[in-house]
């Protein structure tokens, strides 16, 4: 499972993932010295790192080398949320405090989400669909008051802020 990256590993790996090709430590290093100085070595020694972890795959080109993303940015995402998932000793309790941090548009993302797998899935009895339905239509708010009461603790109310907890005050 990945690790999460560095503030700089970061910064790099966003132009490789942004820029979407193969691209070289000079051109990295040019558009990170718009917002800050850095050196060259710096930037090779970063891609380097990213090489070494599997984050990127590099060719050689002349003396140089061009590196491109092995994978997504939603992918590398999706992997530290599963790793963070995976860590909890209460998983049901975990999706609830992170389903109380999110953005109603970040809700409807995951109910979309949700929609593909489903309809990704390979076809069951008609019968045995139509009940599904109606025992999930709810099945977001039965959710989270199951991981809540499974937590022992009430989920955040609407408006709380992350990490807040039943008496308003932060971690």
């Amino acid at each position: 499972m990945p690790r999460r990256l560095g503030d700089l590993e970061d910064a790099v790996m966003t132009r490789v993932w942004e820029w979407n090709r193969p691209v070289t430590v000079r051109e990295v290093l040019e558009d990170l010295q718009k917002e800050r100085s850095i050196a060259y070595t710096t930037v090779m020694t970063v891609l380097d790192n990213l090489h070494q972890k599997g984050w990127v795959r590099r060719e050689a080109e002349g003396r140089a080398y061009r590196y491109e993303a092995v994978s997504t940015r939603a992918a590398y995402a999706a992997a530290l949320m599963n790793e963070a998932w995976s860590a909890s000793d209460n998983p049901a309790a975990a999706l609830v405090a992170f389903f109380g941090m999110m953005s109603p548009e970040q809700r409807q993302a995951l109910r979309d989400a949700v929609r593909m797998v489903q309809i990704d899935e390979p076809a069951e009895d008609p019968e045995q669909q139509a009940q599904e339905a109606e025992e999930t239509a709810p099945a977001e708010e039965r959710t989270a008051q199951a991981a809540a009461e499974g937590a022992g603790e009430a989920g955040p109310a609407e408006g709380d802020e992350p990490g807040a907890s039943a008496t308003g005050k932060g971690r």
